[in-house]
């Protein structure tokens, strides 16, 4: 136990060293990865989605064998029971709608069935949770009854069974995380969450199509959606934040990136009010987990614009030496290895890049190694070891 807690120590200040834009003994090691542990556990993504102990063994194991410095407590975020006690319906489940071995995928209605009507933005903007509650939770459940609509016992037990399911799945993460401290040594990589208000909409509630229709037909409306959501997302961010300041808030951003929206409209409906919670939460001492998801360096100079230290930026399909050039002297950066030559390179290859990447952006500190994505079960499991076992050896300063 006490050689666990000088590890787990050791790898504290490693991360939030990095995180801080500083130079570390070595380059942390923290990849985000879901489904590919159960690959490597023997469990399918249908095993790892519905229970969530075997996702919280596999993440563990993984954190142990690989030797990493910090992990996600259960990168397969979405638990399919809490799916199937409300009766979600934008959820595709592994076994049941997609083969069992296939990652839960998210289901986008027809615009002319979204969740949220074009002429229901007035409803959300002056009451968001109320409207959430009474309009939006019916239509996207089988088991929620709209306002007027008879209920039944199936109806009023939905609200309690997915009550109690998401407090036991939200409960057990305290002891993944005290698990993989004194297990492995090992930290874990993110405490609490936060989402675009933008995202919420186009995610959620208007789909994509329907909020490019927006934009366009009625883009106050837009901001003032936007607005209106974004204290209680700065809410929920804050309730669930590291006491301790040390890990990052997770950020996994989706429509803003190009070529979801241009720069000009990134500017106006996406990037306001996403700055003032990033800016909120920094006066607050708690960084953000910047993932950026696609290709973002079309938006560098907006995001040059948010406090130093106030995010971690990761790289997805951006340019990590662009990004390092434009934002490097202000945030560390983490990412960057592509999931497909994980997926389909050799360790030789990947050895190569990780190089590559290593010389060109992470001399000084300041940098995590990871992949450019979440790991679904794609990469290699020789590839993801070549990845570690070479940041571990050439990563030292």
């Amino acid at each position: 136990m006490a050689d666990m807690e000088k590890l787990y120590a050791e790898r504290l200040k490693r991360y939030v060293t990095a995180m801080r834009n500083e130079k570390p003994d070595r380059i942390p090691i923290r990849p985000f990865v879901a489904e590919f542990t159960a690959k490597y556990c023997g469990y399918n993504s249908q095993e790892v989605s519905y229970d969530y102990e075997k996702a919280f063994e596999a993440a563990r194991r993984c954190a142990a064998e690989f030797d990493w410095d910090a992990v996600v407590a259960n990168m397969v975020y979405g638990w399919m029971g809490l799916v199937h006690a409300i009766g979600l319906k934008y959820y595709a489940v592994p076994g049941v709608d997609i083969p069992p071995d296939t990652a839960f995928q998210y289901i986008e209605p027809p615009e002319e069935q979204a969740w949220m009507r074009a002429d229901e933005y007035d409803q959300l903007i002056e009451d968001p949770t109320g409207y959430l509650f009474n309009v939006w939770l019916p239509r996207v459940s089988t088991d929620v009854r709209a306002m007027g609509q008879p209920t039944s016992l199936r109806n009023n037990l939905s609200f309690l069974k997915g009550g109690m399911a998401m407090l036991t799945y939200f409960n057990a993460f305290g002891t993944q995380v005290a698990r993989l401290r004194e297990e492995s040594g090992t930290v874990s990589a993110i405490c609490g969450i936060l989402k675009a208000p933008f995202d919420i909409i186009a995610d959620k509630l208007r789909g994509y199509k329907g909020l490019c229709t927006d934009m366009y037909r009625q883009p106050d409306k837009v901001l003032k959606a936007c607005e209106a959501m974004a204290p209680h997302l700065l809410h929920v961010a804050l309730s669930g934040a590291d006491p301790d300041k040390n890990v990052p808030v997770g950020l996994w951003m989706h429509r803003g990136c190009v070529p979801f929206l241009s720069p000009a409209q990134f500017e106006r409906f996406y990037w306001p009010t996403l700055k003032e919670i990033i800016e909120e939460l920094w006066r607050h001492g708690h960084q953000v987990l910047f993932y950026a998801e696609g290709e973002w360096n079309p938006n560098l100079k907006y995001i040059a614009q948010l406090p130093d230290l106030s995010i971690i930026y990761h790289v997805d399909r951006g340019d990590i030496f662009e990004v390092h050039r434009a934002v490097g002297h202000k945030f560390c950066i983490s990412g960057g290895i592509p999931n497909e030559l994980l997926a389909f390179g050799t360790t030789d290859e990947v050895r190569a890049y990780c190089k590559k990447v290593i010389d060109g952006v992470a001399r000084n500190g300041g940098y995590i190694m990871d992949a450019s994505a979440i790991m679904q079960d794609e990469p290699k499991i020789e590839n993801v070891r070549a990845m570690t076992d070479f940041t571990r050896e050439y990563g030292v300063y």
